[in-house]
């Protein structure tokens, strides 16, 4: 066990829209430590969505980011010889980043040219309540729903 919590580091915020949220969505994103790679399919990302939606694109990303979020998500725990899965809430800095990696996995899995192009639509579908980051979200829901008779065996 740790004598110490390791300190939080601090994400700077990125050089367009001066957000740290998005430094962290480009931090997940990044792949093999090229960030200034990231950075550019990320605003060319947000530079389709600003003309496809006609909308303010960071606006967009934050709402199809809120949509995405889940709420409670369901954990394992061997009780009796059984295993049950147990809805528990997740806590505030875990919730953005599951959602995080969600948008990233499911515009990684779409179709289409370039990343840029799908990271675009996964961010406007989400945007809409739609796509497979928020079906994602919604089944962990449904997960946690059918499993509520279990809740009193929190983690």
């Amino acid at each position: 066990m740790r004598k110490r919590k390791p300190k939080k580091r601090i994400i700077t915020p990125d050089p367009i829209y001066g957000d740290p949220m998005v430094t962290q969505f480009v931090n997940n994103m990044m792949l093999d430590g090229k960030k200034s790679t990231a950075f550019k399919v990320f605003y060319d990302a947000m530079a389709i969505v600003k003309e496809r939606s006609e909308q303010p694109e960071h606006e967009v990303w934050k709402k199809g980011l809120n949509n995405v979020i889940p709420q409670v998500e369901v954990r394992s725990r061997r009780i009796g010889g059984a295993t049950f899965q147990i809805p528990t809430e997740i806590r505030a800095n875990r919730k953005i980043s599951i959602g995080m990696k969600w948008m990233i996995r499911f515009a990684r899995q779409r179709s289409g040219k370039g990343m840029a192009e799908r990271l675009a639509a996964e961010i406007i579908a989400a945007s809409k309540n739609e796509g497979a980051a928020v079906k994602r979200k919604e089944d962990t829901h449904k997960m946690a729903e059918s499993n509520r008779a279990f809740a009193h065996f929190k983690v």
